[in-house]
């Protein structure tokens, strides 16, 4: 195989001439070169490649197999070159771009939509998932660039920017006893059921991370791969469920309640070391347009004291 890489070129171009001397041409080195580099190959594969025709030369059944292969080969490669060179190109590369599920709804469409005004001939390829898979997939790269929640504070090879935060809701049933509270304490839902997220999940972390801190864990009734299906578990009466609270009114059937002491989640925007030119526009891009997210968002304030005592903000 090795003494065939390099030749693919060769044999492509003997396929097309039929002619030693103008494969040569075409390839730009002396005649001699070509007759060595077809001996060479013909003693490797064990078997003529090429035979006297006329003034020319026929390629035998084997070697018509190999320059068939590496004509193929050849547009591989020229396909890969190509995409390459889109990748780089800022105007009209691609972008992988990994997100968690519930960021589709605003955050998502949002930037993609605003960076695409300006770079029309960029293409977007959407990855959603949990955070654990999004942030291996990023290191390994299968995505450019990921939004998750919580940030990566622990990873050598991962850089995260805080973009901005969301509060979360204590979710109840609306007949739930706790439904008429304008605040709870963590330390209060000891005893309830909870639907929640699979382990993986941003949310599904800070839940357990919350109840431990209040000095017990959550018993889990029913766990989801999606916010809105943990939602609806949460209207049938099956649980409560610690979630991001919603821009509009919520879900008919739930209510949602803050938290004391409040709780954030930090949405940021995570990146490798090393960014196409086309992935670095857009980070750019999305770091400079915290400011254009939707009303369930708000500027990434850490530390900020809040109205009501103080928050956490994870």
């Amino acid at each position: 195989m090795h003494e065939l890489a390099p030749n693919l070129e060769l044999l492509a171009a003997i396929r097309e001439t039929e002619h030693v001397t103008r494969a040569a041409e075409l390839l730009g080195v002396p005649q001699p070169t070509v007759s060595r580099r077809l001996a060479a190959l013909s003693e490797a594969v064990g078997t003529p490649l090429v035979v006297p025709h006329g003034r020319g030369v026929r390629l035998t059944r084997a070697g018509r197999t190999l320059a068939d292969a590496a004509v193929r080969a050849l547009a591989v490669m020229a396909t890969g070159v190509r995409e390459v060179r889109e990748e780089i190109d800022p105007g009209s590369g691609r972008i992988v771009l990994g997100f968690l599920h519930l960021l589709g709804r605003s955050l998502v469409p949002a930037l993609v939509g605003g960076f695409r005004e300006r770079h029309p001939g960029v293409r977007f390829s959407l990855v959603q998932g949990s955070r654990e898979v999004i942030l291996r997939r990023l290191r390994e790269g299968e995505i450019d660039l990921a939004f998750v929640a919580p940030l990566p504070s622990d990873d050598p090879d991962l850089t995260g920017t805080p973009l901005a935060r969301q509060e979360l809701m204590l979710t109840v049933p609306a007949a739930h006893r706790l439904a008429g509270r304008r605040r709870v304490r963590a330390a209060e839902l000891a005893d309830e059921d909870f639907v929640t997220l699979e382990k993986g999940y941003g949310v599904r972390q800070i839940t357990d991370d919350l109840c431990a801190a209040a000095g017990f864990r959550p018993r889990i009734t029913f766990e989801g791969q999606e916010s809105d299906t943990v939602r609806g578990l949460v209207t049938a009466g099956l649980g409560v469920a610690l979630l991001p609270g919603e821009a509009t009114a919520p879900l008919q059937g739930v209510v949602e309640i803050p938290l004391s002491p409040a709780v954030f989640r930090t949405i940021g925007v995570v990146r490798p070391a090393q960014l196409t030119p086309v992935v670095r526009a857009f980070h750019a891009h999305v770091v400079s347009r915290t400011r254009d997210f939707g009303p369930e968002f708000s500027p990434p304030a850490e530390n900020k004291r809040s109205s009501h005592g103080g928050e956490n903000s994870l």
